[in-house]
């Protein structure tokens, strides 16, 4: 594991509606926090806190104003789109990386409005943005919060259907093996355990799978995956949980379909969840 890069920070999902974002994932049992918008940007975000990471909804809110590639990306799909690694020491994370033959950009601020009851306040965060080759299918940088009290009160990390962390994220990929080397010198020859049709990643607590279509299908079967634009496809993510039975409660309380895997985890249907295939396991 690379010493600058501690685990998964957040994950980013693009939604084309925003507001029916919010009320999807809090149908789904979780706390969403208020909303936050990108200074000088047409794009806004509600986000789904634990206590070491988090899921960020991203939409597009003025068209007019600059989106990151938003819209391109919400022009093909809704769901999963990227990731942040966690960082303590963005400066040393890039000297870092640097020397690991990565050439990442160099560290920038990033602030964005949080709208709260009492008024709007700015968390600020530090950013080291990754080229493509050092994570293939998964657009990724690297993020170290300068105000993380501003994001993680306390009352936005309680979630009615349990949820704790993120457990792990999936990839639909044609050739998982051939992305090992990249995350190798990423993260750390440890980090990465192939096997059969999956190539598994560690990110600190979190597993990043990059698996085949017939490994997902296996992993996930009966999945209605949308591979129409094409891949590779950050297609999943799993949520752990402090009792899966609990959360299957607060599920059938608001109507979710699920199925329950052979471990007994409970994996909701991307079409109930932006596009995004929702697993919840045991933490």
């Amino acid at each position: 594991m690379s010493a600058a890069i501690t685990g998964v920070d957040h994950v980013l999902v693009g939604v084309r509606d925003l507001e029916l974002a919010r009320e999807t994932y809090t149908r789904l049992g979780f706390t969403c926090t208020p909303r936050g918008s990108h200074i000088g940007w047409g794009t806004a975000n509600y986000c789904i806190m634990f206590a070491d990471d988090y899921v960020e909804l991203l939409g597009v809110v003025d068209p007019t104003k600059f989106t990151n590639r938003l819209d391109e990306f919400l022009d093909r799909r809704e769901g999963l789109m990227g990731l942040a690694f966690a960082t303590g020491d963005a400066e040393a994370a890039y000297a870092e990386l640097q020397r690991a033959g990565v050439a990442p950009e160099p560290p920038r601020d990033l602030a964005r409005n949080l709208e709260l009851a009492g008024g709007t306040v700015q968390p600020r965060f530090e950013l080291v943005h990754l080229p493509p080759e050092a994570t293939p299918a998964v657009p990724a940088f690297l993020c170290r919060h300068l105000s993380p009290g501003m994001i993680r009160r306390p009352e936005w990390l309680v979630h009615v259907n349990g949820a704790r962390a993120l457990a792990a994220i999936t990839v639909v990929v044609d050739a998982p093996h051939e992305l090992g080397a990249a995350y190798a010198r990423l993260l750390g020859a440890g980090a990465v355990t192939p096997s059969d049709d999956v190539l598994t990643v560690r990110a600190g607590r979190t597993a990043l799978v990059f698996a085949t279509p017939a490994g997902f299908d296996d992993l996930y079967p009966g999945a209605d995956l949308d591979t129409g634009a094409g891949l590779p496809l950050i297609a999943g993510m799993t949520v752990a949980v402090a009792s899966v039975d609990a959360t299957a409660k607060a599920l059938d309380a608001s109507a979710v379909p699920y199925a329950r895997d052979g471990a007994g985890a409970l994996v909701v249907d991307p079409a109930e969840a932006c596009g995004v295939v929702v697993e919840f396991g045991r933490d």
